[in-house]
């Protein structure tokens, strides 16, 4: 089982969702970094469990704490880990599904796969893990911060309902992180229907970087849209991703889809801030799109690991709209991703090399 994403800067995540602890370890950080610990924990509260109504009512604190790579509050270059205590498991609400697969989730796959699965909560399959995803993609903001590169994220979609305009100033006001003033209370009340039907409902998350350099991403193996694609569709619930016009493209001439340019920059971003595998200068914009929870309270046909045909019934505390707390994973993801790119293009020229050693 592969844990590690990345290659210049790195993080391997470890943990279960009802075992002792999650946490990762960062690789690649460059040392002087300062490291600071409430911005992190701040990054983790943006998606930890249990604050309202419209996620699941699971309590963790997800208070990290950084074990090793800091010393007198900067990074020293070596691997930095943090750790993620679990504070509030109930592994007696997965007894009844002990041995048989939960529709829609990984239960199937990973039992076939490995012989042997971890029931409670989906173990190492769990979104839980994201936790340690967040913890890692703090530190990739840190680094971006003292570069002027800005990640964010909001919700553009819940059940269909689609905002009209993109707000980013007032996601952090929203109980929904959404977009768009005009349509949240509709994507609230559509998470909150499906929540009382004992159901599900999918949603979209834009996630927006600015002031990337041009030049991020490799032309043909390790492209910058690749990449962003990659580290979505790892994400837990996820089963499609938009890079700029996204498939809208494939219905227009490329008169409409090309971007214009000029002294000034470019007249359109169709691309989405990205040409050739390569960011562009321009504003990259990636739109996410997570399937409903898989965990529903609503009786369901499945076969256990006999192959015996059975009913599932649910118990336990599931997210009503994962795309919700799913979006600070996608933002986390796609700093870990530029993180990545801007120490592997250091070496992209001669120029870059000459104004480190000379």
């Amino acid at each position: 089982m592969n844990n590690t994403f990345g290659r210049a800067f790195s993080f391997t995540t470890f943990g279960e969702s009802h075992g002792r602890a999650l946490g990762c370890v960062v690789d690649g950080v460059p040392a002087g970094l300062v490291m600071d610990e409430a911005f992190i924990q701040g990054e983790l509260d943006r998606r930890k469990p249990g604050q309202n109504k419209f996620a699941t009512a699971r309590k963790e604190g997800d208070k990290v704490e950084i074990l090793s790579g800091v010393f007198e509050g900067v990074s020293t270059g070596t691997p930095i880990a943090m750790v993620i205590f679990n504070e509030n498991q109930k592994s007696g609400d997965y007894e009844n599904v002990k041995n048989l697969f939960r529709p829609g989730h990984a239960d199937f796959t990973y039992f076939h796969k490995y012989g042997i699965r971890d029931y409670r909560g989906g173990g190492r399959s769990s979104a839980r893990e994201t936790a340690a995803r967040v913890a890692a993609g703090a530190i990739a903001k840190l680094l971006l911060n003292t570069l002027h590169v800005k990640v964010q994220s909001g919700i553009c979609a819940i059940g269909g309902i689609e905002a009209q305009q993109y707000d980013f100033e007032r996601v952090a006001e929203s109980e929904i992180y959404a977009l768009d003033g005009s349509v949240e209370e509709a994507q609230k009340a559509k998470i909150l229907e499906a929540k009382n039907a004992h159901d599900s409902v999918g949603g979209v998350a834009l996630v927006q970087i600015v002031g990337a350099p041009i030049g991020l991403g490799e032309p043909l193996y390790y492209k910058l849209d690749a990449l962003l694609a990659d580290a979505m569709m790892g994400i837990n619930g996820v089963k499609g991703v938009e890079i700029g016009e996204g498939f809208q493209a494939s219905r227009l001439m490329g008169s409409q889809n090309n971007d214009a340019m000029s002294k000034k920059g470019f007249a359109s971003n169709h691309s989405g801030g990205i040409l050739g595998g390569m960011s562009n200068g321009d504003t990259i914009t990636c739109k996410v799109y997570f399937k409903p929870t898989p965990s529903i309270f609503l009786s369901q046909e499945t076969i256990d690991t006999q192959g015996t045909e059975l009913i599932c019934n649910l118990k336990g505390r599931h997210d009503p709209c994962i795309a919700v707390r799913g979006s600070v994973v996608a933002e986390s993801m796609a700093a870990l991703v530029i993180a990545d790119l801007l120490l592997l293009n250091l070496g992209a020229s001669m120029e870059h090399l000459k104004k480190i050693y000379m």
